[in-house]
């Protein structure tokens, strides 16, 4: 293994307060109030365009909609109400110290990914940095890993992994063909992951290097 891949939402970064409250400051504007966070928290992963479609039904037209209030409120305050996991910084230097690449390969907009990483003091420890798209280009999980394999096309697929939180990661990871180690920490279900094919799991980032020479070991 030669390169870690890793989500951001919930897997590096607690982002789920700002995710929660700009979610429910669009779906105010649109006239449902929403104030289960339970249903809310579903949100932290995904693309917010298939969030807002398969969890409220909302048309083609609302989703726009929603998501244009959404990132009204997100890129103001939202992007801000979040904090590094604990344990993170130490997670990418020991990878970095055992010869490692380390990338993001999230679905939030790219350009978020930077100012938040940046932000939390960590941005220097990623070799790449993969993000969606704001119009939409690049958007799921395995969009996004496509581009992430065509930025490292030197690498081997053969020789990533995707570490993440939720099922859309263990998904997204076994479409484009490579393992993912997953976290109980974040917003995603754990067993959900596990019958979906994940390769390990660890309940803190200070178990993920293990876990990822685990993975290159059995695949020897």
């Amino acid at each position: 293994m030669k390169a870690v891949l890793f989500d951001l939402d919930g897997t590096l970064v607690d982002s789920g307060e700002g995710i929660i409250k700009s979610v429910q400051y669009a779906l105010d504007a649109l006239g449902i109030h929403e104030e289960d966070n339970s249903k809310l928290r579903k949100f932290v992963g995904p693309p917010l365009s298939y969030s807002f479609k398969n969890f409220y039904g909302l048309s083609e037209e609302t989703v726009e909609r929603a998501i244009e209030k959404y990132r009204e409120r997100y890129t103001t305050v939202g992007l801000f109400e979040s904090a590094l996991y604990p344990g993170i910084k130490e997670c990418l230097e020991e990878l970095r110290s055992q010869g490692y690449l380390i990338g993001v390969a999230s679905s939030k907009p790219e350009k978020f990914c930077r100012i938040l990483l940046d932000k939390y003091g960590v941005f220097h420890l990623f070799d790449e940095i993969v993000g969606a798209t704001t119009d939409g280009r690049i958007n799921t999980k395995d969009q996004v890993l496509a581009e992430a394999f065509r930025r490292w096309s030197d690498i081997p697929t053969s020789e990533m992994c995707l570490v993440g939180d939720t099922i859309f990661d263990v998904e997204g990871a076994t479409k484009m063909g490579i393992p993912c180690v997953v976290v109980s920490y974040g917003y995603g279900d754990v067993d959900e992951m596990i019958k979906a094919g994940a390769k390990a799991l660890c309940d803190r980032p200070e178990d993920i290097p293990a876990a990822v020479t685990g993975i290159e070991n059995n695949n020897e």
